[in-house]
This record gives structure tokens, sequence and C-alpha cells, in this order.
């Protein structure tokens, strides 16, 4: 191994990516609570806070940015949540959002949602100024980069900061954002642009429902997190095959194939029984192989997890069979770690396992 241990082995980027890319998305666990988005969140409530307005809008994870249609919600994209997802994304991508780029678009989103939850576009004096709601909307637009009639706010390939062109809608959202940076001086900024009339109706408006909360009823939804069932290479529309090639510590493949799919009331869990007996199979390990306890305790830790993750299963009165495949694929772990230094190649001794169906999903 040339000093490289088993436990940087199975915690390497490539097997960690690996086995995030074969999750389904809905079984991350992914909160806003606890994650980087979380600082980020109460910022914008305490700016919001800040001009005295007391809506606060739902803020919840899903496949990309946005605030449904005239619905008071915004959508943050899942992988902002996990810096390791946010690193597949940069991967994937080649870009990522950084702390400025996300506050500037969730205060974009909330200008959305304030419109929506107050339905500001039937108000005097936003038609006037921002046009007609009702427009048809457009993904291509011409806009002219040298209009001073609009705000100039986030970016957005290909036409850079004037994404407030794009439709009405856009450029309420846009101009409230504008409104709502601290310190953006945005009268000392844009007084001698047209657009500073439609800043001053911003903060009219703004002025006129800050000390009310509007009657949403029960909010929509569009994609949660929750509802995200497929795996994450699908997102990327990745197959599996070749990134598990560089994942020299990804055992998910084989762990499924030692507790097939089962589907029924009550079905005990896997890692339950690897945990059950996770003594006797360190014995085992140890006494059969030529690995040291830390060794082989890594590995029954790394089963262990991964079960977990995966949320595996077996059916009832199979405890048994299931124990020796996990014997079989525990050893079989160990004997390519100690002659190859890897965690996958043939199958050895899983043969209770092979009869045991495909893979998994192939993503």
């Amino acid at each position: 191994m040339k000093g490289k241990t088993i436990q940087t082995l199975v915690q390497g980027w490539e097997t960690v990516r690996c086995e995030l890319l074969n999750t389904r998305i809905s079984d991350l666990n992914l909160r806003l609570e606890g994650s980087p988005l979380e600082p980020l969140v109460r910022k914008l409530e305490k700016e919001l806070e800040a001009k005295k307005l007391r809506f606060k809008p739902k803020i919840y994870l899903t496949d990309s940015w946005g605030c449904p249609d005239r619905t008071p919600v915004i959508g943050v994209p899942f992988y902002l949540a996990d810096p390791r997802l946010a690193e597949i994304e940069r991967e994937e991508t080649g870009e990522i959002e950084d702390p400025k780029s996300i506050m500037m678009l969730l205060r974009h989103e909330t200008g959305h949602a304030v419109n929506y939850a107050y339905r500001l576009w039937t108000r005097p004096g936003w038609e006037e100024n921002f046009g007609r709601f009702s427009r048809p909307y457009r993904d291509v637009f011409r806009p002219d980069r040298m209009s001073r009639r609009y705000v100039r706010h986030i970016s957005a390939f290909p036409h850079g900061r004037t994404y407030a062109q794009k439709h009405p809608d856009e450029d309420f959202a846009e101009t409230f954002a504008v409104w709502l940076t601290p310190r953006s001086a945005w009268r000392t900024r844009y007084r001698r642009w047209p657009v500073i009339e439609k800043l001053a109706c911003v903060d009219r408006l703004m002025k006129e429902i800050r000390r009310t909360v509007p009657k949403t009823g029960r909010l929509r939804l569009s994609l949660p997190v929750e509802k995200l069932t497929y795996p994450l290479a699908g997102f990327y529309g990745k197959k599996m095959e070749r990134i598990r090639r560089a994942a020299r510590g990804y055992v998910d493949d084989r762990l499924k194939r030692a507790f097939p799919p089962f589907r029924g009331e009550a079905a005990p869990s896997a890692v339950g029984l690897l945990k059950r007996y996770h003594d006797r199979l360190l014995e085992r390990i140890v006494l059969w192989s030529a690995l040291t306890g830390e060794e082989a305790e890594t590995i029954l830790h790394k089963l262990e997890s991964r079960a977990h993750a995966l949320k595996l299963v077996y059916r009832p009165g199979k405890e048994k069979e299931r124990l020796m495949d996990a014997v079989s694929l525990a050893m079989a772990l160990a004997t390519e770690y100690y002659y190859t230094g890897r965690l996958r190649g043939q199958n050895y001794g899983l043969s209770a396992i092979s009869n045991a169906g495909p893979e998994g999903p192939s993503c």
C-alpha cells in the first residue's frame, strides 16, 4: 500500500463520491438546519427584520433555485446543504455558488415570494413601473446592456447583469433585491438613472405591507428534496461503471447483494444484524486473514455505516443466511485488501451471494 492505510482507503474522496452518487437524493438526509445554508438564511431573515418586514418566506431544498409561480416559497438547490455534494456539483459543472452569490439569489427569490404573498402586481403603481405581470415568460431574451431603466444585480449567463430585463416579475425581484441589500446605497448609486422610480416604488410598497403577515394558506412545494427519489448520479446523467473503477474502497454494490431488496413489514435491518454480531465477525476476520484488529475493525465499520446509509434490510427468518453472506463478504474484503490494497475485485467466497440478483440500481 506504500504507507496508505485502510482508513484512508475507505474514506478516500473517490470512494465517498461514488457512494454519494449511487445514493438516492431523498436518502441523503439533507436538511437546512445545521447545513452551510442555515447561517445565510438567518442573515436573510435579519435583513428583512432590519427593513421591518414581518414576512419570512419558507425556504426548502429542491433540485434548483426557484420560486414556484405565485407561491411564496423559495427553493434552494439541495447540493448547497452538504459540502461534499457542493464539491461534486463543482466537479460536474465547473462552478458552485459562493456565500456572496447565494445571498444575492436568496434576496432575488425573496422578491418573488414577497410579490406573490401580497399579490403586489395587482397594486397601483406596480404595472406602471414594471410592466404587465401576465406577459408571456420567455427564457431567451435580448437585453439592452446599456439600459439604465433596470437595476444590475445577479449575473446570468450569457447576458451578464441584465436579468431584470427578462420579465416584469424578474424586474421586480431584482429591484427588490437591490433595495434589500445592506449598504447597497441605492438612492445614491441609481439617483440619476430612470430605475430610481422603480426602487422608490418598491420602497413605498414595502412600507405599506411591512406590518402585515399575508394569509398564504397551504403552500405547495415543487419537488422538495424528500421527493427526489432518483440517485444523485441521475441528477448529473452519470453512469456508475467508470466512477466505480476509481473508487478503491467502494462496497455498496456487494453489500446490496448480501442483503437483496425485500419489501415487507417489520423487516429487520442489516445494520442491526452486523452490529449484533460485530465482535464475532471481527474475531473471524482476524483469525482467518492477515489483517490486524484495527484494519478488520475498519472494514466492519465500513459495512455497518453503508448498510445504515443504504437502509438495507433482510427477510425475517433468513438471519443465518444473511449472516453467512456477511461473513463471506467481510472475509472477501479482508483478502482483497491484504493482497491488492483495495476493496474491489473478484467475489471471493460469495457463492451464496452470487444468486441474489443484480448489483443494484444502475445510475
